[in-house]
């Protein structure tokens, strides 16, 4: 993967964008100093080399129903297939994260379920079928936070500045 050299206006824009995805592009500009021109062409950018990766509304699971997160560690019988693994997992909406890791097990997922029932349903009648050697389920009891990148660190060269 690869680290790319952001400038100073660069880093501005995603600060600005990171404490609020929804702020005017011509609000950006005003604050950076630029035309609105100018930061759309920025975005655009930072959107092509992958820095940004869209943007979307946040739905709070619990809200809609879905009362229970679970992080579970998976190891397959048959690690060369991992790829169809991830394939099948991707085909079930409640998994919302799939990392292959090192350690114990050869991916880690997160999921939400509506209640235990229905999480032990899902590991039962969608998870085991895809060949796991075993899982081992760790329930969330709450989320104590969640954020994004700490974009605010990211230093600006003073010689970039002037």
């Amino acid at each position: 993967m690869a680290h790319h050299n952001l400038d100073s206006l660069d880093k501005k824009i995603l600060r600005m964008i990171a404490e609020d995805a929804r702020v005017p592009f011509l609000e950006v500009a005003r604050v950076c100093n630029v035309s609105g021109a100018a930061i759309h062409q920025r975005i655009q950018k930072l959107t092509n080399l992958g820095v940004l990766q869209g943007s979307q509304f946040i739905i709070d699971p619990e809200k809609v129903g879905y009362e229970t997160c679970a992080y579970i560690g998976l190891n397959l019988k048959n690690p060369e297939k991992f790829d169809q693994t991830v394939e099948a997992l991707k085909r079930i909406p409640e998994v919302v994260e799939c990392h292959y890791t090192t350690g114990d097990y050869d991916m880690f997922i997160k999921m939400y379920a509506m209640n235990n029932h229905h999480l032990l349903d899902i590991i039962h009648d969608r998870l085991q079928p895809l060949g796991l050697s075993r899982s081992e389920t760790i329930i969330s009891f709450g989320s104590a936070f969640d954020r994004q990148l700490p974009i605010m660190e990211i230093p600006i060269d003073e010689e970039e500045e002037g």
